[in-house]
């Protein structure tokens, strides 16, 4: 089931353009300083489509295996409880512009929880955040979309 939920968004995505979110102008290590807006989920469930260049995946999926850490290693309920439903997937079929598309799932999300994988990151390794971040940023084609999702009907149960 959730191979074709996530061949449906992949399909779509690549018939219709993709609004993004884009990169602040400021430098990375000016964007790790500041306060960056929370991301919250504030459905049930949500997904971030995430478009990499092909040849900064590896740094992407290192980013993600830093990430995966500063969950497992935090004191906080809350990032031990995003950790339990943030899954990582990586299309096969190549995004538009050839570029790679990566999807956040997350489900349940955790409410009130912040998802900003720069927070998560500083709260952790604070002497690599800077570091993490512009390897981070660097792997990005276009940004990010960020998409609540509200259950209409389980269709397993």
């Amino acid at each position: 089931m959730l191979r074709i939920a996530l061949g449906l968004v992949v399909g779509t995505l690549s018939a219709v353009p993709v609004f993004a979110q884009a990169a602040p102008a400021q430098p990375p290590a000016q964007q790790a300083q500041a306060a960056p807006t929370k991301r919250e989920f504030a459905n049930d469930a949500g997904m971030v489509l995430n478009f990499i260049k092909p040849d900064k995946t590896a740094d992407f999926e290192a980013v993600c295996a830093k990430l995966k850490e500063a969950l497992a290693k935090s004191e906080k309920p809350e990032r031990k409880e995003q950790a339990k439903s943030w899954q990582v997937f990586k299309s096969p079929d190549p995004a538009a512009g050839g570029n790679v598309l990566y999807v956040f799932l997350i489900n349940p999300s955790v409410k009130g929880a912040d998802y900003t994988v720069s927070t998560i990151l500083a709260e952790a390794f604070p002497q690599e955040v800077q570091t993490l971040y512009k390897q981070y940023a660097d792997s990005y084609a276009s940004g990010q979309n960020f998409v609540n999702l509200s259950l209409v009907n389980d269709l397993g149960k």
